[in-house]
């Protein structure tokens, strides 16, 4: 496959675990300066992805990233695992198991209710650790010096919530939602709906508008197309 860098692409990536939207970009944005011999070039992402989450991450390069804010917009479809029993203080694995609950008392009549009631138009807070911007610095960042930002609720749309799979603790689940949602969210009221506690313990994009994941490259793949 032939790409035009400068003039614009719109590339389909699979971060990898462990890896933040950041730095993908910038091993993209190196591998390509490398090839086209260039000091500059435009590369940017379009919807973070958090560095213990994997899956489809659009990268745009020349005139697409125009495109961003856009791309930004589309419905997202994620698939993952919440850990029933036990909470973080990020709501996933970034941080250590603060709070331990007896999930004996978990059915799976509860568990299916709990996604029905987190299915459609919902108020949701951000984490405190995640990429939003609180007075022109991510929240993460605050969150990691020890620091509590207060979070502004949000209305986003749950536009479909599947269980696939409950072996508990573990509960697997695929996800479509609207612009702006947060997975680790949803794992917190899931536990509440439980009287419980959840944490996200893996999770997937899947879906990006009708961009698919099946369709991305990962990183080695596309280093040795531009290779070749």
């Amino acid at each position: 496959m032939t790409f035009n860098f400068a003039e614009g692409e719109v590339l389909l990536i699979d971060k990898p675990f462990r890896w933040t939207s950041f730095d993908a970009v910038n091993k993209i944005r190196n591998l390509i300066k490398h090839k086209l011999k260039v000091k500059k070039i435009k590369v940017g992402h379009a919807g973070t992805l958090d560095p213990l989450a994997t899956g489809l991450l659009i990268i745009c390069t020349g005139k697409f990233t125009k495109q961003i804010d856009e791309f930004q917009l589309f419905d997202k479809e994620y698939t993952g695992t919440f850990t029933i029993g036990a909470t973080t203080p990020s709501s996933d694995l970034e941080t250590e198991v603060d709070q331990v609950f007896d999930y004996t008392n978990v059915t799976e009549e509860k568990i299916y209710l709990a996604a029905k009631k987190l299915t459609g138009v919902i108020n949701q807070t951000p984490p405190v650790f995640s990429a939003k911007k609180i007075d022109g610095v991510r929240a993460y960042e605050l969150a990691r010096q020890g620091l509590l930002p207060v979070m502004e609720s949000k209305k986003v749309e749950i536009k479909s919530f599947e269980i696939t799979k409950i072996q508990l603790p573990l509960v697997d689940f695929r996800i479509c939602c609207s612009k702006g949602t947060y997975i680790r969210s949803i794992a917190k009221s899931f536990g509440e709906e439980l009287e419980n506690g959840a944490h996200l313990s893996t999770l997937c994009r899947t879906k990006i508008g009708n961009f698919l994941l099946e369709n991305a490259y990962n990183l080695q793949e596309f280093e040795k197309n531009l290779q070749e």
